[in-house]
């Protein structure tokens, strides 16, 4: 960071205090460009009901950063530097409070969108003296003794406005685009007939770019998860910008023969990736394979379903154990699943072969596998995710050998860190 020089008994220039004044705020814009980035970061600034409660709410002082130039105008003795940029920050001391109206027509809605941007003015107006060289003891007022003021603070805040949308019928109303050059921070509903705004009324915009994390509360690495052992979706959280996922395909049912033990059902396969270039707010379609069902007449196992996140990646089932009705040897095991698109892919186990010597179903494939049922008893489902289903034994008596039920494969599995 530049330092200005002065000596003793040389006479002091205002760009000595104005040269200051502009480096230690250019070595400050270097810290938060390292620490925040050059985005627009937001601090503080929480949005709330006002007390007592009315049509009216606050915003909390707070901050907020903004990639620009060190000066788009001149600053003081000090010529505009456009050229240069740097991370500056605006901050709120006091909190602003804004005023807004009901909907005037039955059963209508109205969204206000609270928006945010740095403001950079020159302000204070003050009369300054000024040295009269040819009576110093009298000082001149203003420059040349004009008497006009000058403003004496460049002040850098965060400036605020509320944009309401059209009113509409409760629930199709919709919120205004944010401006250019502004960061939508919050949306207010207001009902028609409503005198006073809740905390319920006030939505935080996923895109809004609060400070997820601060100091003292960051982690090496994501610190936080999201299991799904269900379909669904995976909206992705203010602050975020890249997960860690890994998705596991469904696993395979064993198989059922006639008269032969069944074969174990494969295991689902596994993608592990970091997607990155998520925006917060992003709604990220989640499928989780489904369990390899077994079938209740002499056939083949049921295959698993494929998991998936999004179009990201994506994993496929284990295909079902052998089972049916021709003459064998001995029952082929399922395949395993593979996984797809990611950096890191696996290929689910294979379920074990039937044995037919010892009248014993195969193992499914993977951990959590369903064991193989030995003599007349029904294979065993997995109980692990992705993993195969046992295979169904046989009769171990008797000239005529009997099979049994295969047990189900376990459903897949999404996980994402963030």
């Amino acid at each position: 960071m530049d330092r200005t020089i002065v000596y003793p008994g040389a006479i002091p220039l205002d760009t000595d205090i104005l040269n200051i004044n502009r480096n230690v705020m250019v070595g400050l814009g270097a810290l938060s460009a390292a620490v925040f980035g050059t985005g627009m970061v937001a601090d503080g600034l929480g949005c709330a009901p006002t007390v007592p409660a009315a049509l009216t709410v606050t915003v909390a002082p707070g901050s907020i950063t903004q990639f620009g130039p060190v000066d788009a105008n001149a600053y003081g003795s000090l010529t505009a530097s456009q050229a240069e940029q740097i991370v500056k920050t605006g901050i709120n001391l006091d909190p602003v409070t804004f005023s807004l109206a009901a909907p005037a027509s039955s059963g209508q809605s109205v969204n206000y969108l609270i928006e945010a941007t740095f403001s950079e003015t020159d302000t204070a107006p003050v009369v300054l003296p000024y040295v009269n060289a040819a009576t110093p003891s009298v000082p001149y007022s203003g420059p040349d003794n004009t008497g006009g003021a000058q403003n004496t603070m460049r002040i850098e805040r965060v400036q605020l406005q509320v944009k309401p949308g059209a009113a509409a019928s409760a629930g199709t109303q919709t919120t205004p685009a944010v401006d250019a050059g502004w960061v939508g921070l919050y949306v207010v509903t207001v009902n028609y007939g409503q005198s006073a705004i809740t905390a319920a009324d006030i939505i935080t915009l996923p895109a809004a770019p609060f400070l997820s994390f601060k100091l003292p509360q960051l982690r090496p690495g994501f610190s936080a998860m999201q299991v799904f052992d269900l379909s669904g979706s995976f909206v992705v959280p203010a602050g975020v910008g890249q997960v860690r996922v890994k998705v596991v395909g469904g696993g395979g049912a064993a198989g059922y023969h006639a008269t032969l033990p069944g074969a174990g059902g494969g295991e689902g396969g596994t993608a592990i990736d970091i997607v990155t270039g998520l925006v917060p707010g992003q709604s990220i379609p989640v499928t989780v394979g489904a369990a390899g069902v077994p079938t209740t007449s002499p056939g083949n196992g049921g295959a698993g379903g494929t998991s998936s996140f999004g179009t990201y990646l994506s994993a496929s089932g284990g295909s079902g154990g052998q089972g049916g009705t021709a003459t064998l040897f001995a029952t082929a095991g399922g395949t395993g699943g593979i996984g797809l698109g990611a950096r890191i892919v696996q290929g689910g186990a294979m379920g074990c072969d039937g044995i037919t010597i010892a009248c014993r179903g195969g193992d499914g494939g993977g951990a959590g596998r369903g064991r193989g049922a030995s003599g007349p008893v029904a294979g065993f489902a997995a109980t692990g995710f992705g993993g195969g289903g046992g295979g169904g034994g046989t009769t171990t008596s008797g000239g005529n050998p009997a099979g049994s039920l295969g047990g189900q494969g376990a459903p897949g599995i999404v996980i994402v860190e963030y």
